[in-house]
């Protein structure tokens, strides 16, 4: 095996290791260490992306006024950070009554690092998805000035799309891009039974890293619509998808997938 070979699983003999294309979470008390202890398997942080911020002078290149927008749409935390960062740069006032729609309840209460978090402005999706954002922003949408914080590399077509077809008044603001992060080590460390995905980007790292990428054995897992279908357009076959009906994040659709691996095994 040469140094840029990824190990790939082609046993049966269930899961053990779980690759998670993202950083290791900073809380012991994360759901995904709760899978740890529920089931016998080992899961592995590492992220396969990393986000560069764009600096406020290139961002004024956009020519937009920050301030001119009543509601902010947020589909990440790292938009959230982004967004209050190029807002102190700049020293732009964001106004109280500022809207804030966001894809999850958990992004949504990332807020509160920001501002006085209050119900009447902060809204967000039922179950994680576009569909249950869409809901929420077509019930107050009136007179609203969206502005939709992104990658410059990484928007989702399909929120774009929704707006851009029920007449909202929109901007994007790309405020950081996304990078390729060096992942052939910890591919190549072991054999990862299923490797899960939460951007289409994560997707293109794998690639750019490991051009001869073959599935094999490995069972793939993918948080939201445009990542299942980076995942797709490569040829990899998913196995776990996220989010869905009662499964909410990707832990839940993890714990969902386990406990059917458990039952199988009986």
């Amino acid at each position: 095996m040469t140094k840029t070979e990824v190990k790939q699983t082609t046993s049966g003999n269930g899961v053990r290791h779980i690759l998670i294309s993202q950083p290791r979470p900073e809380n012991d008390k994360s759901p995904y260490f709760e899978l740890e202890k529920k089931y016998p398997v080992n899961l592995v942080f590492h992220p396969f992306i990393k986000l560069d911020g764009i600096p406020s002078k290139e961002f004024r290149k956009q020519k937009i006024d920050i301030s001119q927008f009543t509601a902010v749409i947020f589909t990440s935390r790292n938009a959230i950070d982004h967004f209050f960062r190029m807002a102190d740069e700049m020293k732009v006032t964001i106004h109280a009554d500022t809207k804030y729609f966001c894809i999850t309840e958990s992004v949504a209460l990332y807020l509160q690092k920001f501002i006085l978090y209050r119900k009447r402005k902060v809204f967000y999706g039922s179950d994680g998805t576009n569909k249950s954002l869409f809901d929420v922003i077509n019930r107050h949408k009136a007179n609203e000035r969206f502005l939709y914080v992104c990658s410059e590399n990484q928007q989702d077509n399909e929120i774009v799309n929704w707006l851009k077809q029920h007449g909202c008044e929109y901007q994007l603001a790309f405020m950081y891009r996304t990078i390729s992060n060096d992942i052939k080590e910890v591919l190549c460390s072991r054999e990862f039974d299923i490797i899960c995905f939460f951007t289409p980007s994560g997707v293109k790292s794998l690639f750019d890293n490991l051009p001869d990428f073959h599935q094999n054995g490995t069972h793939i897992g993918a948080f939201g619509t445009n990542t299942s279908k980076a995942l797709e357009d490569r040829g990899l076959v998913l196995h776990i998808q996220g989010p869905a009906p009662k499964k909410p994040s990707m832990v839940a659709a993890l714990d969902e997938y386990l406990q059917q691996q458990l039952v199988k095994k009986k």
